[in-house]
């Protein structure tokens, strides 16, 4: 299965079209679009929506989102993968790394995964 990508909120919309430029057919959706949780919407919700959708998540919460991640896990739950920016990425060089894991790269090996991005 290919991997389906959630921006959260504080990532630009521009990411969702650069990484169209590279394959139309990407499977990726913001924070706030109307097929994702609403902006404003929590982290914990984020990685519920995230499991249920299977989709991974793409954040720049480098601070709570790993205390998140554990509590989610402690609840019994999974998730489909975190990636966590890196500070002063481009929106370009981002849009390059999501599509280089999306081309070679299932989505089940990122199961219950948090890496940062670049790798």
């Amino acid at each position: 299965m290919k991997i389906r990508f959630l921006l959260d909120e504080n990532l630009s919309p521009r990411h969702k079209n650069a990484l169209w430029r590279y394959d139309a057919g990407i499977d990726v959706v913001r924070v706030g679009d109307s097929d994702a949780p609403p902006l404003e919407t929590l982290d914990p919700e984020i990685l519920i929506f995230c499991e249920i959708e299977q989709r991974l998540l793409v954040t720049d919460n480098r601070i709570s989102m790993p205390m998140h991640v554990r509590d989610h896990h402690a609840r019994g739950r999974q998730h489909w993968g975190v990636f966590r920016t890196r500070r002063r990425l481009s929106i370009g060089d981002l849009a390059s790394e999501l599509y280089l894991f999306w081309e070679a790269s299932d989505a089940e090996e990122w199961r219950d995964r948090m890496e940062w991005i670049p790798y």
